[in-house]
This record gives C-alpha cells, structure tokens and sequence, in this order.
C-alpha cells in the first residue's frame, strides 16, 4: 500500500508517484521485491529485509540516497512470547515499512494510525517518521507501571513470606525479560541519533528536534528499566534473606530441642551403665523417680527458653 499526501491522503500505484509529493508505504518482502527498483534501493538492503534479526541491535545503514533501519520489535504486555520485526527505508520524499514479521497486524496498525494524526497542511518527512516511531513505544510506560506493581506484588509475598517455590524462577524471567527490553529501547536510542545525525542531508536540519523528542522518551522508558532491573536485583536480594532466615529458624528449632533433650541423654547413659551398686535399681519408686526427673529437667528448660524468647 503506498499513499502521498496532496491536499488529501490517496492512495496510489507505484508507476503513478508524484517525486514531489511526500509518499508513506507498507508492504511484505514479496511486495518490495516487484518494487525496489523503481525506489533505487539496493539489491542489499533488500535482502536484509528477508528474515528477522536474531538478537537486539540496530541494523542501521546511510547511504547516499536513502537511509535503512531494521529493528526487532517487543511487545511489553507479553515479553518473551511475540517478536515482530520491521524495516524501514527513508529518502527525501519517501517513507517505506516492511512488514517483516507482524504476527497480529499490530504494525501495520500503528502505520495507519499515524497517517490519521498527520494533517496534509503541515506534513514532513521527519515528522512522518517521528510519529511512526513514537507509535511503536506509545503505550510502554503504563505497561512498566504494571511491571513496577508485579515486582511490589512480589516483594509483599517475600515480606509475608509467602514465596513459593517457583519463586526463583519467576524472578529470572522477569530478570530475562527486563534485560531483552533494555536491549530493545537501546536500539531504539541508536536509532534515533543515527537519523538525528543527519548524514546524508535527507532531512530538514529545522526538524532534527524530531529526532530528539523520540530518542528522549527511548532513553526515559530505558532508565525506567534499568530502575526495574535494580528493584528486582533488590528483591532476588531480600528472598535470599529470606531463605536464610528461614534456614536459621529451622536450625535454632533443632538447636533447642538438642539442648532440652541433652540432658536425658545424660541420664539415660548414666542408668545405661548398669553398676551392681545402683541404689535406684532395687527401689520401688527408682522408674517413677527418673520420669519425674526427666519431666522436670524438659519444663525447666523449656520455660527458661520461652522467657529468654529463644522459643
């Protein structure tokens, strides 16, 4: 789908462009394929648009006609289950997105929205682009708001210690998930100085502030993430305190019961030895009297233990 903006948005045919008018696209590989030439593309860059990136980094190359872009994209809602990908080609007059992988057209949405918010009157190419790229992080700080609530609803289980014992691996996904969402708002970052920088004077120097308006908000949605990361750091921290402490009450308990029940294992030793001259042997009361011993011993030293608060 290609449209040019002339006093209204139409849409047209390849073989029909007005060089003069700024033009917006969105088509597939196939689609780019019939028509790169018509664009001067190189044959590269429209390879490169054939299959996704395997890792976050900014694929950004100028050339002296055109500037390309291909880029990994995340949803924030669902991290870690859908990854679409996307390219882009930028000349004096000319916005091209290739739809690279966009499993539920969400992409394809955020082009179209942004060729609603553009009026005609005041159309450029670098407010095109801006908007195009704000789109794709419109919604991200109210989805990191819910990750800062997911990681207090976590730290409230660890101080009402009620931890799981899926714990741990929650806390690493979530680790996982805010380490690939840096990566992403990094290439986000690159992104947008590279296009500031302006190498080859596609765009307007008057617009480059566009440029910045986004790189800034990148950089503020990345800091928001790396404060993330240091509260789950922080909270991977407090569970394994957590643990400990549990690990010590376990030990005092068994410490305690040892300590009280030490002195039995004095006495049954003692009465083990079984000397021919032990005068509780042949007394009538000698049973009844080392269970009443015994006893006494345990209360003493269980209500020593609960006024020390050792219990």
């Amino acid at each position: 789908m290609l449209y040019q903006f002339d006093d209204e948005i139409i849409t047209v045919q390849a073989d029909n462009l007005n060089d003069m008018l700024i033009t917006a696209g969105y088509m597939n590989f196939t689609e780019l394929e019939k028509v790169y030439r018509q664009f001067n593309l190189s044959v590269q860059s429209m390879e490169q648009c054939r299959g996704k990136n395997g890792f976050f980094s900014s694929d950004i190359e100028v050339n002296d006609e055109y500037s390309f872009v291909k880029l990994n994209l995340i949803d924030v809602k669902t991290i870690g289950t859908r990854e679409d990908c996307l390219a882009f080609f930028i000349k004096k007059n000319l916005f091209l997105v290739i739809d690279i992988e966009d499993s539920d057209c969400s992409n394809r949405n955020i082009f179209m929205k942004t060729l609603a918010r553009i009026s005609c009157e005041n159309i450029s190419i670098e407010k095109l682009v801006c908007i195009f790229l704000e789109g794709l992080i419109l919604r991200d700080n109210h989805a990191l708001e819910q990750l800062e609530h997911k990681i207090n609803r976590l730290e409230e289980m660890v101080l009402k210690n009620e931890a799981d014992k899926d714990f741990n691996m929650r806390l690493l996904t979530m680790k996982k998930e805010l380490l690939a969402l840096r990566g992403y708002y990094e290439q986000l970052i690159d992104i947008g100085d590279a296009l500031r920088e302006n190498e080859n004077d596609l765009f307007d120097p008057a617009e480059l502030r566009c440029f910045k308006i986004f790189t800034d908000k990148a950089v503020r949605l990345k800091e928001n993430v790396d404060l993330l990361r240091s509260s789950v750091v922080h909270l991977w921290d407090a569970y394994q305190a957590y643990l400990d402490m549990k690990l010590n009450q376990t030990m005092k308990i068994f410490t305690l019961v040892t300590t009280i029940f030490f002195p039995l294992t004095l006495i049954v030793g003692w009465y083990g030895m079984n000397f021919k001259y032990m005068p509780e042997l042949s007394w009538r009361y000698g049973y009844l009297f080392v269970i009443l011993i015994s006893v006494s011993i345990i209360a003493v030293l269980f209500f020593w233990f609960k006024k020390r608060k050792w219990i």
